[in-house]
């Protein structure tokens, strides 16, 4: 066999090799299941879209099904929310006021209409780490508005110590992000739970 025959072969088993590869490729890449588009950037926490994106009609906010025959009988929150007290946040509401105003009469059970609320006046404080104010976690407006297994034991177990929490975790959606950036104040609202000032031991004064 010649020189120009031995290089001949060659470059063709070098394109078959190639064209091989290209087609095992494209099988892969065929059997493989389509892959999701990545989600924008706090997907997971609806209360923080910009001004444009807030408070849309029930048929287009992401969470109601617009093909739903129900969805277009909905009030839009834009006309429910006009009287209603503002905040800065979220979905700009203070629903805690509007409880206390009596804007609003939440169903504290959602069976029994006349069920009331059994509001617990505890405070619990949970101290934090560096210069951070620490967490007041308030029961009464927790509770004026849910129901205690609501929380506990799936969320938070009712032992001291035994409930181990992150910031990280909560804008992913555990512990108080099952709540707070979903259907509460988003936790861009970082004074509103950490509300208690540390004290400054061995401040010193100038020389």
């Amino acid at each position: 066999m010649t020189k120009i025959s031995i290089a001949l072969v060659s470059v063709l088993l070098v394109l078959t090799g190639m064209a091989c590869a290209q087609g095992a490729s494209q099988s892969a890449a065929a059997a493989a299941p389509p892959q999701e588009a990545a989600a924008p950037a706090n997907a997971f926490n609806r209360l923080l879209p910009p001004p444009a994106l807030r408070n849309l009609p029930p048929a287009e906010d992401g969470i109601h099904d617009p093909a739903s025959p129900g969805t277009p009988l909905l009030q839009a929150p834009l006309a429910a929310f006009g009287p209603l007290p503002k905040a800065n946040a979220g979905n700009r509401i203070n629903w805690v006021s509007a409880a206390n105003n009596g804007n609003i009469r939440p169903r504290w059970n959602a069976k029994d209409p006349k069920a009331q609320a059994e509001v617990l006046d505890l405070n619990i404080v949970r101290a934090v780490k560096g210069t951070m104010p620490d967490v007041v976690f308030a029961h009464n407006t927790h509770t004026e508005l849910l129901d205690c297994a609501d929380c506990h034991p799936a969320l938070f177990k009712t032992q001291k110590g035994a409930n181990k929490m992150s910031m990280a975790a909560i804008m992913l959606g555990d512990s108080c992000g099952a709540c707070h950036g979903r259907v509460a104040f988003p936790v861009s609202e970082c004074r509103l739970c950490h509300s208690k000032a540390k004290t400054m031991v061995g401040a010193t004064g100038s020389q």
